[in-house]
């Protein structure tokens, strides 16, 4: 299996971290982080070496659903999870093409459950990726 890289687009110092840290050392997956999204984004328009992208939708300045729709522009198979508290940001995030929504606050078998699904697929010689 190759190594697939994540990245974690988070404002919350503590959700970041515990994100970051169960992907790297309980999936034992190449996590990227980001506390704000303009960063992230001009991270993602210049590489594409990320395989899920993580995304708070409720970020400062660029949010989520700003960043979902960029990327998934520049590319539509690139897997995005969108993450937020408010359970409306679920069908706008969906409507830009979302592969998975996390409600928080979630646990962490909810984010390993979504993460190893995805993770799973890219095992697969198909680049098909089901809609969570």
């Amino acid at each position: 299996m190759r190594n697939v890289k994540i990245a974690v687009v988070e404002s919350d110092g503590t959700v970041r971290d515990f994100i970051v840290n169960l992907l790297t050392y309980c999936v034992n997956r190449h996590v990227l982080s980001f506390e704000e999204g303009q960063s992230a984004w001009a991270y993602f328009k210049e590489h594409d070496d990320v395989d899920i992208i993580m995304l708070e939708v409720g970020l400062p300045g660029m949010n989520g659903l700003d960043i979902l729709g960029k990327v998934k522009e520049l590319d539509p198979e690139k897997v995005c999870v969108a993450m937020s508290a408010n359970p409306a940001d679920e069908a706008a995030a969906r409507n830009l093409g979302a592969d998975a929504f996390l409600a928080k606050p979630f646990d962490m078998d909810d984010l390993f459950n979504v993460v190893q699904s995805f993770v799973a697929k890219d095992d697969k010689p198909s680049g098909d990726i089901a809609k969570k």
